[in-house]
């Protein structure tokens, strides 16, 4: 979710391009000019260069993409048949948290190299850290990490410094935050011409919710998607049950934007919206209501529970299935198995759909969930378990996909999580190895600072 230390806001965008900038929202990509950017693949190195096209992240060993073994980030060796998709890719992420981070986090997934930039704490004080620390492992995972005292100027140029062998930067202050510290797009595109900006936001860089702070529940709310789900026991817009906001409309949306520009190879600056994101998840049904002047909402359509083929039934045990039998063969496929043939022929028939559902309600409660889903999920109905987050850690088919991952912490030993998202790339079958504390140093070091300019630079407090 995002933070609220790093609120949301922005600009409306969509139409027209910002001050020269490509402004990437509700599905548009405006603007953009050839300033900045890196093609995929670029040789380019944070550290001391890619080593068979991947790069080396600390001590972060990465599973996946056939890469057994390899440290994701700067220098990594590389074996099995094919490098990581983006290896070679530099990242420097300023959020910590939100759907900024997120970005990162896929990005490292596929290969690119990515160091977290902090702010340095207080005199005094520890560095914040992500609690649980459970989130950081998986959220941090085959990154490196490095504090930064922006405000002073000899963190600034550090900044920029290591700017100058990144291909994207990732930000998610609230708009004109970064300019004022001096490391806004202006600040990097003088030092690397080929740059990839991305701010995130949660309403973007313009417009009268610019300066706003929010979290994920706040754009779903103002981008429709709370207005039309099933209310809950008061009537109140139901929560969703994860961070649909943040991860879709905000992660996912800043990643497609930064491949897209990297593809391209020109660089551009990103203007990501949180709401903007929302927005166009929610197209099927805005475009409806622009088209009819008919306003979507509970149960006014088929995806939205208006029949009784779409939706969710207990079974007798208490648990739960999943109906989504849209299709009229499918639909007829689910009555014959429970012996409902006489509603085939109704399945939108509007006048008797209570009538479908408490003959379903009756049927299904004859047997428990798992004894239902042997019957019609490999029948051609649509039907599936609703799992609970237990379950579906043990569940046959995301274990035969390698769905979750074992990862090996220094301080807090080994731990299962989510694997990275590889759409069926090849796994190793070696631990993930989680970096503890920074790795500053090191980073100053491939930055091209002198042992002896970093030793300053952490007595001083500028770097932690």
């Amino acid at each position: 979710m995002a933070d609220a230390t790093e609120p949301r806001g922005g600009r409306e965008t969509r139409g027209a391009a910002v001050d020269g900038r490509a402004a990437v929202g509700s599905g548009t990509a405006i603007g953009g000019g050839a300033v900045g950017g890196a093609a995929i693949g670029r040789d380019s190195a944070i550290g001391s260069g890619a080593v068979g096209g991947a790069a080396a992240v600390g001590s972060a060993a990465v599973s996946g993409s056939a890469v057994s073994g390899a440290a994701v980030g700067d220098g990594a060796a590389v074996s099995g048949a094919a490098a990581p998709l983006l290896a070679g890719i530099k990242v420097l992420n300023l959020a910590s948290v939100g759907p900024a981070a997120r970005a990162g986090r896929w990005l490292a997934d596929y290969g690119a190299a990515v160091v977290n930039v902090g702010a340095v704490p207080s005199r005094g004080k520890e560095p914040i850290q992500i609690t649980p620390v459970f989130h950081a492992y998986s959220g941090h995972r085959g990154m490196r990490r490095i504090l930064l005292d922006l405000k002073a100027e000899r963190g600034r140029e550090a900044f920029l410094r290591m700017a100058e062998r990144a291909d994207v930067v990732i930000e998610s202050f609230r708009p004109g935050v970064t300019d004022r510290l001096g490391v806004g797009y202006e600040a990097v595109r003088g030092r690397n011409a080929k740059i990839v900006y991305c701010s995130t936001t949660g309403f973007g860089q313009s417009g009268p919710h610019a300066q706003w702070a929010g979290h994920d529940l706040d754009y779903l709310a103002v981008g429709g998607y709370l207005a039309v789900g099933e209310p809950g026991v008061r009537g109140n817009p139901a929560l969703p049950g994860a961070t649909l906001a943040d991860s879709a409309g905000g992660g996912m949306h800043a990643v497609i934007a930064i491949l897209a520009a990297l593809v391209k190879g020109e660089g551009a600056y990103l203007d990501v919206s949180v709401a903007d994101g929302v927005l166009s998840l929610m197209s099927l049904a805005v475009d409806e209501y622009l088209a009819t002047g008919s306003e979507p909402g509970y149960q006014h359509s088929m995806t939205s529970g208006r029949y009784a083929c779409y939706g969710t039934y207990a079974a007798g045990d208490g648990r739960w299935l999943a109906v989504a039998a849209i299709e009229p063969r499918f639909w007829a496929n689910f009555c014959r198995l429970l012996g409902l043939e006489k509603w085939a022929g109704h399945q939108t028939d509007d006048v008797v759909q209570d009538q479908i559902r408490a003959d379903i309600a009756t049927s299904l409660a004859a047997k428990d969930r798992d004894a239902w889903v042997a019957i019609l999920s490999g029948a051609d109905t649509c039907v599936a378990p609703v799992l609970s987050v237990a379950e579906l850690t043990e569940d046959a088919q995301y274990r035969s996909r390698d769905a979750f991952v074992a990862a090996q912490h220094p301080e807090h030993g080994e731990l299962r999580q989510s694997a990275p998202l590889l759409a069926g790339m090849l796994r190793s079958d070696q631990p993930y190895q989680l970096p503890s504390g920074t790795h500053s140093a090191q980073l100053l070091l491939e930055a091209g600072f002198t042992e002896a300019e970093i030793k300053e630079l952490l007595e001083e407090g500028t770097v932690a």
